[in-house]
């Protein structure tokens, strides 16, 4: 036989295999076949995407933990210097009272207001700022209205006198302004 006579002559057994494979990926292939090595390259395949997807997870985990933990610490700094700053508040209202009194002691009078001007210093740095009030229009999230008037000279919603200091850190309200508002 020649050359061309094999290479036409095709084994019956092979055809129909051939047929079978074509468009079939390689792994089913291997499992059709029964390679060994093949199915065990699919399940390590399958091992390490597991792995992988786990790996991922624990990533993002960690992730959201440690940025939780960053939230959780800066919260208790602002609560904790919050509350420090409401205790010191009735020294602020006290030494506010005693400025508006009239004195005859201009030493005394210095010392008062130095004291004062040191205090609101500490709070400038602690980041606690007052809360303005005077003059300004009325705002439930920051004001608290003990008393209503009516005064045809200012416009609605205003206030027009403050009975205690409001006080801020950032959005938080340590202490609503206590106020008076016309209209």
């Amino acid at each position: 036989m020649s050359k061309e006579k094999e290479k036409q002559t095709v084994n019956p057994e092979e055809e129909p295999r051939a047929a079978e494979t074509e468009g079939v990926q390689p792994e089913a292939a291997a499992e059709d076949t029964g390679d060994p090595i093949l199915a065990e390259l699919e399940t390590l395949k399958n091992n390490l995407a597991e792995q992988e997807d786990k790996f991922l997870r624990l990533a993002a985990e960690y992730d959201n933990y440690r940025r939780r933990s960053q939230k959780e610490k800066e919260s208790a700094w602002a609560d904790s210097k919050a509350e420090t700053a409401l205790a010191f508040l009735p020294v602020y209202d006290n030494l506010e009272r005693a400025l508006k009194q009239e004195t005859a002691d201009e030493a005394y009078k210095k010392g008062v207001e130095m004291t004062m001007t040191q205090l609101k210093d500490v709070l400038t740095k602690l980041g606690i700022e007052e809360i303005p009030a005077l003059g300004e229009a009325f705002d439930p999230n920051f004001h608290n209205a003990v008393m209503h008037v009516e005064d045809e000279n200012v416009g609605d919603n205003t206030i027009v006198e403050v009975f205690q200091a409001g006080f801020k850190t950032g959005d938080k309200v340590i202490r609503f302004a206590m106020v008076k508002v016309a209209n």
